[in-house]
């Protein structure tokens, strides 16, 4: 029975650049997906979409693409499917066109998948009944409206089959929900209906192993260690089948692990409730997945049924929340952690008196236990630490004011003082986060390719 195989060579806007020519070179793949987005990164794509009508998209992604064209000139059927569009999907796609172009690869289709920035529409759908209220506190939308950049549907894997249903072969999304890159180009090839839940959610359950990329393949293993070789990790691939079971595995001689430990480790990654685990093609019920070594380096997945579907997409919006700093210095010699939690409090003190409070601070003491406070705690009195400092607020300018108050701790704080060489801490605009659901029905999502 034929099988699809799909390998994911980025995880992340920022993850290694070589990693989806090496898969796509080695891998023997009917389809590469590359994953870039986060919350975090559709926000700053509206920003600079803001400065720049042509901007909004994952720069990276051309230039990667630009270094796949030698594999897609030798392999005419592998195809790539990446939400590297951002906040401007038909900019993406235009120059991932020229890429094709300039490297001989004209007949290479591009496909668009749109329809998720509901931004410009935001008014309209809270005129007509979508609060969009956040998802933990239930305030509406309207509270912060003045403050919103950025508001996306997740989007699923329906406008990716119909992009590759009218023949594109490279598909280029704005935001969808990322085991939908994997959900839509199985789909597609198998005819599956959207109303088959099992098998989509058997195809959720591969999109959502491989969608980190290295970190199903050894990347942040509990157990990994120098005969892991991250150095050379490989990305991850799966091989699914019509009836949606699948073997997780990676490329020959590469670096990484697939286990059981791996696989599982990764399956609970960004889970709230494994029996119902939401996206937009299927509620996915993660209990019923079993994992089995079949194999050095392969995984055999079965199981991940499926639990209806729900009438709602979720909708990642952002909104500035003012002003953020965060600065550090290091501190060694012996009480060193008592005496870097005592200089961030010094730090605080001299700014008080000043008259300046903020409306966050925060003052860690990383190498003493800071970074999971109560969970790691020190076994001993370290010989030095690293003291960190942040503070957010509405003012810029009190947020300014605080990045001034490192540099007088290297002579009149503690003996040890160090580490300040680097000038003062830069002023960052927030953006926070607000999670919402809209219906679907208000949502128009689109696949055509480009001419």
């Amino acid at each position: 029975m034929r099988r699809v195989r799909v390998g994911n060579g980025c995880g992340f806007w920022g993850d290694s650049p070589d990693a989806p020519v090496r898969l796509a070179e080695a891998g023997r793949l009917d389809y590469l997906t590359l994953e870039y987005l986060a919350e975090l990164t559709m926000s700053i794509l509206a920003v600079q979409r803001q400065k720049d009508a042509a901007a909004g998209f994952a720069t990276d992604f051309p230039h990667v693409l630009g270094r796949l064209t030698r594999a897609l000139a030798e392999q005419p059927n592998l195809k790539i499917v990446t939400n590297a569009g951002g906040m401007n999907p038909h900019g993406c796609a235009a120059k991932a066109r020229d890429v094709l172009a300039q490297a001989g690869l004209d007949g290479r289709r591009v496909g668009v998948v749109s329809g998720d920035d509901l931004m410009p529409r935001l008014d309209e759908l809270i005129a007509a009944g979508h609060p969009l209220s956040h998802l933990d506190t239930g305030e509406p939308l309207a509270t912060v409206r003045d403050r919103v950049v950025s508001a996306n549907a997740y989007l699923g894997a329906r406008p990716i089959v119909e992009a590759l249903r009218l023949g594109a072969d490279i598909v280029v999304t704005g935001r969808v929900a990322d085991a939908s890159l994997t959900v839509g180009p199985v789909a597609h090839e198998f005819g599956w209906d959207f109303g088959d839940f099992d098998r989509l959610a058997a195809a959720t359950v591969a999109g959502h192993l491989i969608e980190c990329g290295a970190q199903a393949t050894g990347g942040l293993w509990i157990n990994a260690d120098d005969a892991t070789h991250l150095e050379t990790v490989g990305y991850p691939i799966a091989e699914i089948g019509d009836g949606g079971d699948f073997i997780v595995t990676k490329p020959d001689n590469t670096g990484g692990v697939v286990n059981v430990e791996t696989l599982a480790e990764q399956l609970l990654y960004e889970v709230a409730d494994p029996a119902r685990y939401y996206t937009p093609d299927v509620v996915a019920d993660f209990t019923t997945v079993q994992l089995r070594l079949a194999g050095p380096g392969v995984v055999a997945v079965t199981g991940g049924s499926g639990r209806g579907v729900t009438d709602t997409y979720k909708v990642s919006v952002a909104y500035r929340d003012g002003y953020m700093a965060a600065g550090t210095l290091v501190i060694a010699g012996p009480n060193a952690a008592a005496k870097a939690r005592r200089s961030g409090e010094i730090l605080l003190d001299r700014l008080r008196q000043a008259g300046l409070t903020f409306a966050h601070s925060l003052v860690e003491t990383l190498g003493a236990g800071a970074c999971v406070p109560g969970v790691v705690t020190a076994a001993f009195d370290p010989p030095e630490v690293v003291l960190r400092v942040a503070v957010r607020d509405p003012r810029r300018g009190a947020v300014e004011r605080f990045t001034r108050e490192f540099a007088p701790l290297v002579t009149s704080g503690y003996a040890g003082t160090t580490g300040y060489t680097t000038g003062r801490p830069p002023v960052r605009e927030v953006f926070a986060y607000w999670p919402a659901l809209v219906a679907k029905s208000a949502v128009h999502a689109t696949a055509e390719v480009l001419p």
